[in-house]
């Protein structure tokens, strides 16, 4: 069904480009979805991935179970299911995940990848300002740090959806969720210079006449052109760590967070629909509360 077939496609790149898989584990990933999308096909009338319930996870794990499955591919099923949605929530293509709860081996609390404010400079000085392609490149990473867009919001962004006099974007999320997102008058500039310098010289292909990245083409970016021009400008900038597009987004989220923003107005220039996607974050400042009690805690400084 091209509903699932879609889906892996786009699960499978984001595999290859942000957790840089080897051949074999994303084959392995990419065949344990489509046994779930041939189980939805046959025992649940073709439910799409977006619609798909926790209990008929649940329906589809029980029936494997029936199957001799080693510890070790019940383990990476789960993880590969779990993925997958969580995949399809980041990419608004769900609000909930259904797999969130399936019981599997203990994986440990997910915290989003983030670069420090030194990291993101780092890379961002890495890049070749004197020419058009890292211009472009530039007011790419700096919109994907400075509003926090996922890599799709990111190529679908429109030029008619910026209202630089009031300081905002308008981002149309997936399933036609539109969000304002507040944009910093230095991050107007460097898109006010692409556009005027950079996208003014292309020759736009008529079906993207609005759209504000482009390639040499005249056409709108796909995902996996920005998952490897970050790779690059990664390694260029000497971060030894996989980075992707989502990587800035937490970034965004995380030193709102760490500069004081108030959770609910950062989940609202998420987009996220519940708080508690936001939540995540708060627990990377863990660390951060445990060094503060220790330190400052009049029980831990021998007082009585």
């Amino acid at each position: 069904m091209k509903n699932w077939t879609e889906k892996i496609e786009e699960f499978t790149d984001m595999l290859r480009f942000e957790k840089n898989f080897s051949n074999n584990t994303l084959e392995a990933y990419k065949n344990d979805i489509k046994k779930l999308e041939l189980f939805a096909r046959e025992n649940l009338e073709w439910v799409k991935p977006e619609e798909i319930t926790h209990a008929q996870l649940q329906e589809f794990l029980f029936e494997l179970s029936k199957k001799k499955f080693s510890e070790r591919s019940q383990s990476r099923l789960i993880s590969s299911i779990k993925s997958f949605f969580k995949f399809l929530v980041e990419d608004n293509i769900r609000e909930d995940n259904p797999a969130t709860l399936l019981e599997g081996p203990k994986l440990g609390l997910y915290l989003p990848d983030t670069l420090s404010v030194e990291n993101i400079e780092k890379l961002i000085r890495s890049i070749d300002k004197s020419d058009d392609l890292g211009t472009r490149n530039h007011c790419m990473i700096e919109v994907l740090y400075g509003c926090g867009l996922r890599v799709s919001e990111l190529i679908e962004l429109k030029i008619s959806n910026l209202n630089f006099k009031e300081g905002y974007m308008k981002v149309e999320g997936k399933g036609k969720k539109v969000r304002l997102v507040p944009v910093a008058e230095y991050t107007q500039k460097i898109i006010d210079n692409y556009i005027k310098n950079v996208r003014s010289k292309n020759k736009v292909h008529k079906k993207h006449q609005d759209i504000l990245f482009l390639n040499n083409r005249g056409t709108g970016l796909s995902r996996v052109i920005v998952f490897l021009i970050i790779k690059e400008l990664a390694i260029k900038a000497g971060i030894n760590r996989r980075i992707s597009p989502h990587t800035f987004r937490h970034s965004f989220a995380t030193h709102l967070l760490q500069n004081g923003a108030d959770l609910r107005y950062i989940q609202e220039m998420l987009g996220h629909s519940s708080i508690t996607t936001t939540e995540i974050y708060t627990h990377l400042k863990t660390e951060e509360l445990r060094e503060v009690i220790l330190n400052y805690h009049p029980r831990n400084n021998g007082e009585s």
